[in-house]
């Protein structure tokens, strides 16, 4: 098939599935965090007045998310200037879920570009515009919003959680990029005093992000340092100075890590502040618990464990492929790295994974940068397996992926409506949009923008003054809700 028409099949393909997922997202429910994260609520205003922390250090204080002040900056600015943007093609209602959708689609199609970005460049096969279009199409359909979420959901259905989990790790990887390019470059990394500073001011915004980046991060650094010493000790018994495993590593990508290093050990020092890391576990017992959570993730759906097939097989191939195949050699390792990374990464959970809501550490948002690193393996070995193998051999593989991606592709357009559609809160916004009483009693099924209902209407302020400001209501629209018979 041509090259430029295959090209464009692709991109479309691409486009098609990202402007399918802008749909998903618009028929979903606002979330019950959104208006408490705005407004902002009291419970969340400390840490929108000490951006860095200072008050755990001078202090001692414990308040909620005070390593977190980025993400609780982007949730604040974007919630109260994109809707009201919308006003101009949009109704007010119709243009919170348009923010919600639009967002969401923009995180995935960041993730997906610079996921192809680092595929096309780990693999050795350039292959210009058709290279990425053939990596973001292997990739598009591992983002579930449906089918297989509670396994492969990088992206969480409520937008809030997007802005603390997926959002930073577009951050993250951006961030890598000089490194990683000159790590598969074997090149010294250089970088001018302008792209460095602008590296470490990323550095500083993923770092008071939240603690999962900076958890990912330290994680990348600990294999980083790894690596290095693995190199060291391989050209010690093996001297091999062309084949030195950390000639990327200047004194100034040394500096820079240095810096992230610092970063991300402040982060997470005050980090141990944040009043919502309360519970009543000892350390030994969530260690305890996380064997059951990764069997329990691990089990709840075919997709992951299907993957893991395709990862294995793919890593058999591979080896297969002959020895001076471009890129086969380094695809092998970044696949070890990955699993290396992702080991770690779970002993970490335990210090700072729990919740109630996560009784066993693991759940999508928890694990979304091993996820990433997943959607990154898969994609690199598949990559180079459709771009080198031949015959009989590459025809059967092809049907392989296609089959895979067409399983999960049918998942996702399959929702649970009852669980996935905004049609109730959509109702009971238009009910509070038309009423005339101070006080309005709403169905209890019908949560507007809470995740329970509110029994008592002084619960509302809050949401009253958010709906009016976003012009969903003329005056301030209490609200309560009585409890279920």
């Amino acid at each position: 098939m041509n090259k430029r028409y295959l090209t464009g099949v692709l991109l479309v393909f691409v486009l098609a599935d990202l402007v399918f997922t802008y749909w998903q997202n618009y028929l979903l429910p606002l979330d019950g965090d959104m208006v408490a994260v705005t407004f902002p609520s009291p419970f969340y205003s400390q840490v929108l007045k000490d951006p860095f922390g200072w008050s755990v250090l001078t202090q001692n204080a414990v308040y909620a998310a005070p390593n977190r002040f980025f993400a609780h900056a982007s949730v604040y600015y974007y919630w109260r200037h994109v809707p009201l943007l919308l006003h101009a093609v949009l109704d007010p209602i119709s243009s919170l879920y348009a923010a919600n959708a639009l967002f969401t689609a923009a995180v995935q199609a960041a993730l997906v570009g610079l996921l192809a970005f680092y595929i096309r460049r780990a693999s050795g096969e350039p292959q210009g515009w058709l290279g990425l279009a053939a990596a973001a199409a292997l990739l598009v359909p591992l983002f579930q919003r449906h089918g297989y979420y509670q396994q492969l959901g990088l992206l969480d259905l409520s937008s809030t959680y997007t802005f603390f989990y997926a959002l930073p790790l577009v951050l993250v990887l951006v961030l890598l990029w000089p490194f990683f390019r000159a790590a598969c470059q074997r090149q010294p990394l250089r970088l001018s005093w302008a792209s460095q500073l602008a590296l470490v001011g990323l550095m500083v915004v993923i770092g008071f992000h939240g603690v999962i980046a900076t958890a990912a991060l330290a994680v990348v650094l600990g294999c980083i340092g790894l690596y290095w010493a693995w190199g060291k000790v391989r050209t010690w018994r093996y001297p091999h100075p062309q084949e030195s495993a950390s000639q990327w590593l200047s004194g100034q990508a040394i500096g820079l890590l240095a810096v992230l290093a610092l970063i991300c050990l402040y982060s997470i020092y005050i980090g141990r502040n944040n009043i919502e890391n309360s519970h009543d576990h000892t350390l030994g017992e969530l260690f305890r618990l996380l064997p059951t959570g990764v069997y329990e993730y691990f089990i709840a759906q075919p997709a992951l464990p299907i993957l893991t097939g395709l990862l294995l097989l793919n890593a058999q191939l591979l080896r297969r492929l002959p020895e001076g195949t471009p890129g086969r050699q380094r695809v092998l390792q970044l696949l070890r790295w990955i699993g290396v990374y992702t080991v770690f990464y779970l002993l970490l959970l335990p210090f700072g994974g729990y919740r109630p809501y996560r009784p066993y550490l693991l759940r999508n948002d928890s694990i979304s940068p091993i996820l990433v690193g997943l959607f990154f393996a898969y994609g690199v070995s598949s990559y180079l397996l459709l771009f080198r193998l031949r015959g009989r051999g590459h025809t059967l593989y092809l049907v392989v992926i296609c089959l895979f991606s067409a399983l999960l592709m049918s998942a996702d357009a399959r929702p649970k409506l009852a669980d996935n559609n905004n049609d109730c809160q959509r109702w009971a916004l238009d009910q509070l949009a038309r009423a005339t009483e101070p006080v309005v009693e709403l169905s209890t099924y019908c949560n507007v923008l809470t995740w329970l209902p509110f029994n008592e209407y002084h619960q509302s302020e809050i949401h009253a003054q958010m709906l009016k400001y976003w012009g969903v209501t003329k005056k301030e629209q209490l609200f309560y809700q009585k409890p279920a018979k």
